[in-house]
């Protein structure tokens, strides 16, 4: 009986120390300098931007000011660094920045090679091919022999070859690094047409040309493109901090917190809101934070309806409907996993 209950108290005390989280060594750096440091890109409006005061805007940027809140306490507390697509990992590898968050897609060759993690998808997305309308084209198979801009080090440039042999059409890529630079040799016409994920060619078409109503989007769409963060290998404690941030943004959509309306709902019946919002405690704890760390996201950026409406839906330039963007329970493919 007495080895019993030895066995017993065991067994209990290593499922306590179980749930008591050990913090990573990202957190830990985050905690010691004072701010979350996030790999962006710049100039694309909508996911992320810096205005001519040089503050930081976009989809991207209020999910790094959430991971902020989240961590800090303080949305405020972050810092953008910008990186280009030939920078962008070895800045994530190197400990340059703390999450990369530049419109990232995930791949099996990046999850797995590179000493980096995807967290979730954060936006989905599809490539697609941006011309002018004077150029008469209505589909990418009428582009035999164009010329097309793109991005080079990206998934893109693969998808656009893949894409163009598997239809038997011949183009000449013109490879260019900065977005911008690409921009402005395509509206110079230097490049028939210009390849990028939809949602980037909507960016640069309302803000970033002069004549938005010149040009068409293509109807195709070159690839799947789940768009998230990425974070280093080897820290699970931060890559979950980064993964339950995003989707308790998503959770309080699916539950109806708003910013304007989370302080009532400490107050909800509903045992799931209690649990995102920390009145019913364990979550922090199970990560190394606050118990308010998704009531401190919430409030300080809104939930993730919030965020993707006034960033790149019906509140903003670019006018993107939610689609495959949407909530699982409301037509998309958006389904958080539960905070529980």
């Amino acid at each position: 009986m007495k080895k019993f209950l030895a066995l017993t108290a065991s067994a209990l005390a290593l499922a306590g120390a179980a749930h008591v989280a050990v913090a990573g060594p990202t957190l830990d750096a985050v905690k010691k300098k004072g701010f979350v440091q996030c790999g962006l890109s710049d100039g694309v409006t909508g996911f992320s931007a810096t205005d001519s005061k040089g503050e930081w805007a976009g989809m991207d940027v209020d999910i790094c000011r959430a991971i902020a809140a989240a961590t800090l306490g303080d949305a405020s507390k972050f810092k953008g660094t910008a990186l280009s697509t030939q920078q962008r990992f070895t800045a994530l590898q190197s400990g340059e920045v703390d999450v990369l968050l530049r419109t990232v897609t995930l791949t099996q060759t990046r999850d797995t090679s590179l000493g980096l993690a995807a967290v979730a998808a954060s936006f989905y997305d599809g490539q697609g091919i941006l011309v002018r309308k004077s150029l008469n084209v209505k589909s990418a198979k009428e582009l035999d022999g164009a010329t097309i801009c793109v991005q080079p080090g990206t998934t893109t440039e693969l998808n656009l070859s893949d894409w163009f042999r598997a239809n038997n059409i011949k183009f000449t890529p013109v490879v260019i690094d900065k977005v911008t630079e690409v921009v402005r040799a395509f509206e110079s016409g230097r490049c028939d047409a210009f390849t990028d994920d939809a949602s980037q060619l909507a960016a640069v078409r309302a803000s970033q040309v002069a004549n938005p109503n010149d040009y068409d989007i293509l109807p195709e769409r070159l690839s799947k493109e789940p768009l998230g963060p990425m974070v280093r290998q080897g820290d699970e404690n931060w890559l979950g901090i980064v993964r339950w941030t995003l989707f308790a943004l998503m959770e309080a959509e699916e539950y109806g917190i708003t910013q304007k309306n989370v302080d009532d709902m400490l107050k909800s019946n509903n045992p799931n809101v209690l649990r995102i919002l920390g009145v019913t405690p364990g979550a922090g704890k199970n990560m190394g934070l606050d118990e308010k760390w998704a009531y401190n996201a919430i409030k300080a950026v809104g939930n993730y309806g919030e965020i993707f409406e006034r960033n790149v839906g019906g509140g903003s330039k670019l006018g993107l409907k939610r689609g495959v963007n949407a909530l699982w329970n409301q037509g998309g493919a958006m389904y958080p996993w539960p905070v529980r």
